[in-house]
């Protein structure tokens, strides 16, 4: 049987479709992160991108004319946000006399594949999770009830003060809450919003509502539920299950709805199409070594936030910021 050379990487669309049918099942997995921070494809690994301040959207200039005069215009000058992307990537490898052994039983190119994308995509997760809800890069709001006390929190007056609180910095209304899942279950069960639930929904079941009851609610197009898990505990060690999305926080925030780079949203995970053209490329190539073939996943990618900076790294318009409210203490 011929084998590709051991530096030769050969795509396997086969894999590749049972990838993409992975990642269509990734939000009943919990992954939320892309729908916070989507796909961006850029043609640059690495680039700057315009970013229109507020100031040049918001004003309300002087625009009467008087005979004979010149029009006032417009002396802005725009910003700029910059992005980098960078490669990761997992290897399976699968040797030839396992795959022989095991082949009646289930195939190994696509457990390993499913595998490596699981790897991949819970690592881009946890990366967005860990920047989203992250006090060090959002101003963090202390509710004074938490929303795990059922009886006394006041997660309705909370949002709409943050709503408030967005719309005043950013002149927009925000369109997303960004939950854990165990925040998800505390929201079903506070009275504040089951009396709401109730009369929204009359005659319904109120513990098998989802986030779009939520989200009416809330008057939010969309309320986002991290569910993702990942075992903390280091090799060899018996497995500890933690969320990825901590349900310490809580995020109001504007989520992009398109692909216009100029939308303020809280922000992208910009894709390198020239050595990525999607989130995940699957390739195979052969190594002697092993006597086996190895299944590579990777994806060449940048999660940033809408920040514009100076030639020095210094913030100059932080939209993400603006267009987002994090809540903390939410659970006690």
């Amino acid at each position: 049987m011929a084998f590709p050379s051991s530096d030769t990487a050969v795509q396997r669309p086969d894999l590749g479709a049972l990838v993409m049918e992975h990642m269509q099942i990734a939000g009943n997995l919990g992954f939320i992160g892309l729908q916070a921070m989507p796909l961006f494809p850029v043609a640059a690994q690495a680039a700057s991108y315009p970013v229109i301040p507020k100031e040049a959207l918001l004003s309300v200039p002087e625009t009467r004319r008087a005979m004979r005069a010149a029009y006032n215009r417009s002396d802005w000058d725009f910003e700029e946000g910059f992005y980098s992307c960078g490669e990761h990537g997992w290897e399976e490898p699968i040797d030839d006399r396992e795959r022989k052994l095991y082949q009646d039983k289930f195939s190994h190119d696509m457990v390993c594949t499913m595998r490596a994308v699981d790897i991949i995509l819970r690592a881009q997760e946890k990366r967005i999770a860990d920047a989203v809800f992250n006090a060090s890069n959002f101003t963090a709001n202390s509710v004074t009830d938490e929303w795990d006390d059922a009886a006394n929190a006041t997660p309705f007056d909370d949002i709409n003060e943050a709503k408030i609180s967005v719309r005043d910095a950013s002149g927009m209304l925000p369109n997303a809450l960004i939950i854990s899942y165990s925040t998800f279950l505390d929201l079903k069960a506070c009275e504040q919003i089951v009396d709401r639930l109730k009369y929204t929904y009359p005659g319904q079941d109120i513990a098998a509502m989802g986030a779009a009851e939520l989200a009416r609610v809330f008057d939010v197009e969309r309320v986002l539920v991290g569910g993702a898990v990942y075992n903390s505990a280091k090799k060899g060690q018996d497995a500890s299950i933690s969320s990825l999305w901590s349900n310490e926080y809580a995020m109001l925030t504007r989520v992009s709805a398109g692909t216009n780079i100029l939308e303020p949203c809280l922000g992208r995970t910009f894709l390198w199409t020239e050595d990525s053209d999607g989130n995940t490329v699957v390739e195979q190539y052969r190594d002697e070594k092993i006597r086996g073939d190895v299944i590579r996943v990777r994806h060449d990618v940048d999660e940033e936030f809408i920040v514009s900076k100076t030639s020095a790294g210094a913030a100059v318009s932080n939209i993400s910021a603006a267009v987002s409210y994090l809540f903390s203490n939410i659970t006690s």
